[in-house]
């Protein structure tokens, strides 16, 4: 019996910033002190608070230390561990009171107002350790369903909960369940979409990290409500950690035979096989995603039929990203009227987001469907850095659009975010602030679309270069209005004539940043200014004389010898050889260079 845990976050952000080394230095340290007997160290995945990475907590008390670092875990084991005294230093400061007492880390401004479903194992329990899991439940919902429930009693179950895909699309969950019951066929196929590739999105991932068996049980489930024998779990290979850990919980899996044949003496057979793919945004569609499992370049086919009907191999099929799999057993469990009992009308339950950009709490938070965008960035994200001012959230990645401030209080749901021209995604929201030039932004997400295009059909491997083209146009200053009407009808025909969803919703990001910043657009095209001063074309670095020492750093610094002048006279800038690389007025200590 331990008398203490310490919990270490295992997610690729933590392992990034330097987790491995304060576990090993910890599990060395408590073997030099006779304590490994003592103190249990569990390796976890994402608590969600990655801007405090690396993560440590302590267990029973349930200090939260942040940003802990290999030099501090001696203190730590000397101080806490064996004198029972809280290292104050590192401790997340939302969790200490005026008082010096220490608040639970639920009541903190970053988890009161979350749900966590889909995320409830995520930083409790060692993904890689199958007892673990099943201590919190797992595997009970597929053990129901086998003994307990029929098959049409469960796609019952899905459907009178509510749940609908979390990839991006929002179909009812159980809709499709019912569709691929309903087709009959020797084979059918139950996939997993792990293919995670909108940028700032790492939901998924962080699941798979930190409680891989939930989407296995899942899928098992999935597998005996529609008849099929056989999975397949399709998940990048830039995902290494993810990769491992479902390695390791097939493995474990087939041992305790929880999958393989003969599932619980009930006569159920049901595997599940991981294939990696090599990063294609495309293979996020359902049916470019079966192509590439199929051993196949992975390109969308034309639906229907769908892949109900006639999917991988040409068999019935259901596919179901990550999170969508992580709310089924819970919903198993407790009842679908638990489920419907979160969220609004039309969107049920919870939804994860990857909070990113321009926000202070970065990191991974599930919400009830219908909380505000407002309560997501300034009270669960902590708001914006150094004082600046929000000026729009991107949410659906390069499928999705731009919500401005003056939508910061719509509830977030599948179908308000559809009517100011966005939508839900997969649950990247990336955050930005009045430095950010929205038709930048607009450029930055047709430049992933244009690269990522798989080709195979003219409006999106055409249509979006051109319309890549007249947003590089304007950002260089040589745009006109007309070419603003062009981005416009460009992006309609897009929409309405490409193969598949990733090039009908291509063109999102333009339309949506057209709707709501529209004065930039046209600042940039009539004024030749960037008001945000992003466009490098369109800047001008100019030394202000009253203010300039005359020290010459800047003219130092500068790579191409465009700053002159004398020691102690203000010094100048040839417009003609600037590059605009902002060297100068990184350079400069009395704010004497000014852009604009």
């Amino acid at each position: 019996m331990y008398r203490a845990h310490v919990l270490i976050c295992g997610g690729t952000g933590c392992t990034s910033s330097g987790s491995v080394a304060i576990q090993e230095t910890l599990a060395k340290q408590l073997k030099e002190k006779g304590l490994e007997e003592e103190v249990k160290i569990v390796q976890t995945g994402c608590f969600g608070l990655c801007a405090l990475g690396p993560v440590m907590i302590v267990y029973p008390e349930g200090t939260f230390y942040s940003r802990v670092t290999p030099e501090d875990v001696e203190e730590i084991v000397e101080e806490h561990l064996l004198k029972g005294r809280i290292v104050e230093r590192l401790v997340y400061s939302d969790t200490q009171e005026e008082n010096a007492t220490e608040t639970s880390l639920n009541d903190t401004t970053f988890y009161k107002k979350q749900k966590r479903v889909a995320l409830r194992n995520c930083g409790v329990i060692n993904p890689e350790v199958i007892d673990e899991y099943i201590g919190e439940g797992g595997y009970q919902a597929l053990g129901k369903v086998l003994t307990e429930m029929t098959p049409e009693e469960v796609i019952k179950t899905i459907l009178d909960s509510g749940l609908r895909g979390r990839g991006g699309g929002g179909f009812p969950t159980g809709l499709k369940w019912k569709l691929a019951a309903g087709n009959q066929a020797d084979q059918k196929y139950v996939c997993c979409n792990a293919d995670e590739g909108d940028p700032g999105a790492f939901m998924d991932r962080s699941v798979l990290e930190g409680d891989p068996h939930v989407v296995l049980e899942a899928m098992a489930i999935a597998g005996y409500a529609i008849g099929a024998s056989q999975g397949y779990i399709y998940v990048r290979a830039e995902y290494p950690i993810a990769v491992h850990r479902l390695e390791i919980a097939i493995k474990q899996a087939r041992e305790y035979g929880l999958l393989g044949k003969n599932i619980f003496d009930t006569g159920f057979d049901f595997d599940i096989d991981i294939r990696l793919g090599a990063g294609a945004f495309v293979c996020g569609e359902e049916t470019a995603l079966m192509t590439s499992i199929e051993g196949n370049r992975g390109e969308p086919r034309p639906r229907p039929p769908y892949p109900a009907v006639k999917g991988l191999f040409g068999k019935p099929t259901i596919l179901n990203n990550v999170e969508t799999y992580a709310n089924i057993p819970q919903i198993i469990l407790n009842g679908a009227d638990w489920f419907a009992s979160m969220g609004t009308e039309k969107s049920k339950g919870t939804k994860v987001f990857a909070l990113g950009g321009k926000i202070n709490n970065t990191g991974l938070v599930e919400v009830p469907m219908g909380t505000t965008l407002r309560e997501v960035i300034e009270e669960i994200g902590g708001g914006i850095p150094n004082g600046k001012k929000f000026k729009a959230a991107q949410t659906g990645g390069p499928s999705g659009g731009c919500i401005p401030a003056e939508h910061l209080d719509i509830p977030i749901d599948y179908d308000n975010l559809i009517s100011i021209g966005s939508m839900m995604g997969s649950g990247g929201l990336i955050v930005m602030d009045e430095d950010n030039c929205m038709v930048d932004i607009a450029k930055f997400f047709l430049e992933f679309t244009v690269d990522e295009s798989c080709g195979k059909c003219t409006p999106c491997r055409v249509g979006t270069r051109r319309l890549l083209e007249i947003l590089e146009k304007i950002t260089s200053g040589k745009g006109t209005m007309e070419d603003i009407d062009r981005l416009e009808e460009l992006a309609a025909y897009i929409k309405a004539n490409s193969l598949c969803g990733l090039g009908q919703t291509a063109p999102n990001p333009v339309l949506s940043t057209l709707r709501y910043f529209k004065d930039e657009y046209i600042a940039h095209v009539v004024d030749k200014k960037c008001p945000a001063g992003v466009c490098k074309d369109l800047l001008q670095y100019t030394i202000i004389e009253d203010k300039c020492k005359g020290c010459s750093a800047c003219s130092r610094k500068c790579p191409v010898g465009a700053i002159s002048g004398e020691i102690k006279s203000p010094f100048v800038i040839d417009q003609n050889k600037c590059i605009k690389c902002g060297a100068c007025i990184e350079t400069c200590k009395f704010g004497a260079i000014e852009k604009k």
